[in-house]
Protein backbone atom coordinates (compact mmCIF):
# COMPACT_ATOMS: atom_id res chain seq x y z
CA UNK A 1 0.00 0.00 0.00
CA UNK A 2 1.76 3.10 -1.38
CA UNK A 3 1.21 6.59 0.51
CA UNK A 4 2.42 9.70 -1.15
CA UNK A 5 3.27 8.12 -4.67
CA UNK A 6 1.47 9.34 -8.14
CA UNK A 7 0.60 5.37 -8.86
CA UNK A 8 -1.91 6.16 -11.94
CA UNK A 9 -2.85 2.59 -13.67
CA UNK A 10 -1.18 0.83 -11.54
CA UNK A 11 -3.88 -1.13 -9.05
CA UNK A 12 -2.66 -4.31 -9.83
CA UNK A 13 0.33 -2.99 -6.97
CA UNK A 14 -2.51 -2.41 -4.64
CA UNK A 15 -5.22 -3.87 -3.39
CA UNK A 16 -6.61 -7.05 -1.93
CA UNK A 17 -5.28 -10.29 -2.88
CA UNK A 18 -7.81 -12.57 -5.45
CA UNK A 19 -9.11 -8.85 -6.37
CA UNK A 20 -6.45 -6.91 -7.83
CA UNK A 21 -3.47 -9.58 -7.68
CA UNK A 22 -2.83 -12.83 -6.94
CA UNK A 23 -1.04 -14.13 -3.56
CA UNK A 24 2.44 -14.64 -3.31
CA UNK A 25 2.64 -18.50 -1.69
CA UNK A 26 4.63 -19.85 0.73
CA UNK A 27 8.60 -19.20 0.08
CA UNK A 28 7.82 -17.36 -2.49
CA UNK A 29 8.87 -13.61 -3.09
CA UNK A 30 7.93 -10.33 -5.44
CA UNK A 31 9.70 -7.79 -6.40
CA UNK A 32 7.83 -4.24 -7.48
CA UNK A 33 9.89 -2.51 -10.40
CA UNK A 34 9.40 1.21 -10.93
CA UNK A 35 10.67 4.38 -11.54
CA UNK A 36 10.65 7.36 -8.80
CA UNK A 37 10.36 10.27 -10.92
CA UNK A 38 8.87 12.35 -8.04
CA UNK A 39 11.03 14.23 -5.36
CA UNK A 40 9.60 13.96 -1.96
CA UNK A 41 9.39 11.55 0.91
CA UNK A 42 7.45 8.56 0.69
CA UNK A 43 6.09 5.30 2.94
CA UNK A 44 5.01 1.92 1.79
CA UNK A 45 3.85 -0.72 3.97
CA UNK A 46 1.75 -4.62 3.45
Amino acid sequence: HWHGFFMNGTSYMDGPVGVTRCAVAPGQSIVYDFVVDQPGTFWYHS
